[in-house]
C-alpha cells in the first residue's frame, strides 16, 4: 500500500510537472519597411552568405587592415572582458540546469550529546542521558517542478546566456569596426600628408622663382614675403596633420593591444576602393546584428521570469530520502541492526508574504515590458545606422564626383596662373590665391574619400558585419 502511494505521488508530480506558469512568448511587434529610403549604387536583396561573416574588413583588400584585425582579436582587452563575461553568463545557465537534477550528499557525523530528564517520551529512563551517537549516512533532495519554476529558471538562464554570446559578438563587431574606421582615417592622413609634401614642394620653388625675379628687380617685396606666407602655412599644415596622425596611430594601438610608445605603422598613400556590399531587405537584418539578437533574448529571459514569480504563489513538492548507520559506538556501525532510513514527499507554502510575492509578478511583468521596448528601440536604431550610412555613401559619393572636377578646375588655375605670372601678366596675388583655392579643393577630396570610407565601415556594421565565438574561444 505505502508502494502504492509513493508511486501515485510521483506520477501526479510527473504530469504536474509539464505546467508552466510563462506566458506564452512571442518576439515584441517592431516596424519595418519594405525596402531602404536610399538604395544608391548598392546591390538589391541578396542570399545572406554573399556578405562574409567573418573577415568582412578583408573588402578593402588592404593586407595591413588583415593584420591588424587579427592582433585585435588575440590581444584587445575589452574584447577579453567581454568573453569573460560570457563565459560567467553560460556558467550561471549550467548552475540554473543543475536544478533539474536530485541533490545527492554523504556524511557522517560523531558527537557526545546529553537528552533530557524531563521531556518523555525522548528518553527511556533506564537508558542513559549522556552517550555517544555515530552515524553514517546518504541523503538525496528533489524539487518536483509542479508550476515550472525550475524549467523557467533554466530558460531565463539559458535566453541570458544567448545574450551574452551575442553582446560578446556585438563587442567584436563594435571594436572590429573601430578599428577599421580609425584605419580608414589613418590613411586619409597619409594622403593629406603626402598632398602637403607635394604643395610644399611646389611653394617652395614658387618662392625660388619669385626671389629670382625681385632679384632682377622685375617683382617687389611684397611677392616675395606672399611666397613665404603660403610656404610656411603649408608647413603649418603639415605639421598639424602629423600631429593627428600620430593621435590616430596611437589609438589603433590601444586597440590592437600593444602600447603606443612602441607601435607604429608605415605610410601608405594607395588609394583604397569602397566596396559594393550586397544589401539585404529591412527584414532580414534582425538576422544579423548581434546587438538585436541579445536585446530579444533578454526580452525572452524576462518573460520566463513572469512564470518564475507566478510559481511563488504555489506549494512546492520535495522529495526527501535518507539512509545510513547510526549507533552508539564505532564498532559494527555498519551492520543491519544499526541500519536507519527515511523516505517521503515534503510540501510546503507561504500563507503570508505581506505582499511580496504579488510584487515579484509585477516587477517581472515591468522588466518584461522593459526589455520589449529596449528590444524595439535597438530593432529602430539598427534601421537608422543603415539609412543613414547608406545615404552617406550614396551623397558622399556624388559629392566626391563633383569634388574631383572642383580639384581639377582649381589646379588647371594655377596652373594659369602660374604661367600668366611668369610672363608678368598677373600679380602673385592672383597666384596666392589660386594656391589656396587649389589646396582646399584637393585636401577636401580626400576628406570626402575618407568619409566615404569611413561611411562604408560603418554600414558593414550596421548591417551585422561577421563574427565568430568559437574563434575568440580559441583563444
Amino acid at each position: 500500500m505505502k508502494k502504492l502511494e509513493i508511486a501515485l505521488t510521483v506520477a501526479i508530480a510527473a504530469v504536474l510537472g509539464a505546467c508552466s506558469l510563462a506566458p506564452a512568448y512571442k518576439p515584441p511587434a517592431t516596424p519595418g519597411a519594405p525596402a531602404y529610403k536610399d538604395v544608391g549604387p548598392w546591390v538589391g536583396a541578396q542570399p545572406n552568405d554573399q556578405l562574409p561573416r567573418e573577415n568582412w574588413w578583408q573588402l578593402y583588400g588592404d593586407t595591413e587592415l588583415d593584420q591588424l584585425q587579427t592582433r585585435l582579436l588575440a590581444n584587445n582587452a575589452d574584447l577579453a572582458a567581454a568573453l569573460a563575461h560570457y563565459e560567467q553568463a553560460q556558467a550561471y545557465s549550467a548552475e540554473a540546469r543543475s536544478e533539474l537534477f536530485p541533490q545527492v550528499g554523504a556524511g557522517a557525523v560523531a558527537q557526545r550529546q546529553r537528552e533530557s530528564n524531563t521531556a518523555p517520551p525522548l528518553r527511556n529512563p533506564a537508558a542513559p542521558s549522556v552517550y555517544n551517537s555515530y552515524t553514517v549516512g546518504v541523503q538525496a533532495s528533489y524539487e518536483v517542478d509542479l508550476w515550472g519554476r525550475v524549467r523557467n529558471t533554466v530558460e531565463a538562464g539559458r535566453d541570458n546566456a544567448l545574450a551574452a554570446q551575442a553582446d560578446l559578438a556585438s563587442a567584436q563587431l563594435s571594436l572590429q569596426a573601430q578599428l577599421a574606421d580609425s584605419y580608414m582615417q589613418l590613411r586619409g592622413l597619409d594622403q593629406q600628408i603626402e598632398l602637403l609634401q607635394q604643395t610644399i614642394q611646389a611653394y617652395e620653388r614658387a618662392l625660388k622663382l619669385t626671389q629670382t625675379l625681385h632679384g632682377g628687380g622685375i617683382v617687389s617685396g611684397l611677392d616675395v614675403s606672399r611666397a613665404q606666407t603660403q610656404l610656411s602655412d603649408a608647413r603649418s599644415q603639415w605639421s598639424q596633420t602629423m600631429a593627428q596622425r600620430e593621435l590616430m596611430q596611437d589609438a589603433i594601438a590601444v586597440l590592437v593591444g600593444e602600447n603606443a610608445s612602441s607601435f607604429s605603422l608605415p605610410a601608405q598613400t594607395a588609394a583604397i576602393p569602397v566596396p559594393v556590399v550586397p544589401l539585404d531587405v529591412p527584414s532580414t537584418l534582425l538576422q544579423r546584428r548581434p546587438d538585436v539578437a541579445a536585446a530579444e533574448r533578454r526580452v525572452a529571459a524576462a518573460n520566463a521570469g513572469i512564470g518564475i514569480a507566478r510559481a511563488a504563489w504555489f506549494p512546492s513538492l520535495t522529495l526527501n530520502a535518507q539512509g545510513g548507520f547510526q549507533s552508539t559506538g564505532w564498532a559494527n556501525l555498519l551492520t543491519a541492526p544499526n541500519r536507519i532510513w527515511a523516505l517521503g514527499p515534503a510540501l510546503a507554502y507561504d500563507l503570508f508574504d505581506g505582499g511580496y510575492r504579488k510584487a515579484t509578478i509585477e516587477a517581472a511583468k515591468a522588466k518584461t515590458d522593459e526589455a520589449g521596448a529596449m528590444y524595439r528601440g535597438v530593432v529602430l536604431s539598427a534601421f537608422q545606422q543603415v539609412q543613414d550610412n547608406l545615404a552617406l555613401v550614396d551623397h558622399l559619393g556624388s559629392a566626391s564626383t563633383d569634388q574631383k572636377d572642383a580639384s581639377d578646375a582649381a589646379q588647371h588655375a594655377l596652373d594659369l596662373s602660374m604661367t600668366q605670372y611668369k610672363h608678368g601678366a598677373v600679380s602673385y596675388l592672383d597666384v596666392v590665391q589660386a594656391q589656396t583655392v587649389a589646396l582646399q579643393e584637393q585636401r577636401g577630396l580626400l576628406d570626402l574619400d575618407t568619409q566615404r570610407l569611413r561611411a562604408s565601415v560603418q554600414l558593414i556594421r550596421a548591417l551585422g558585419g561577421g563574427w565568430s565565438v568559437d574563434q575568440l574561444a580559441r583563444r
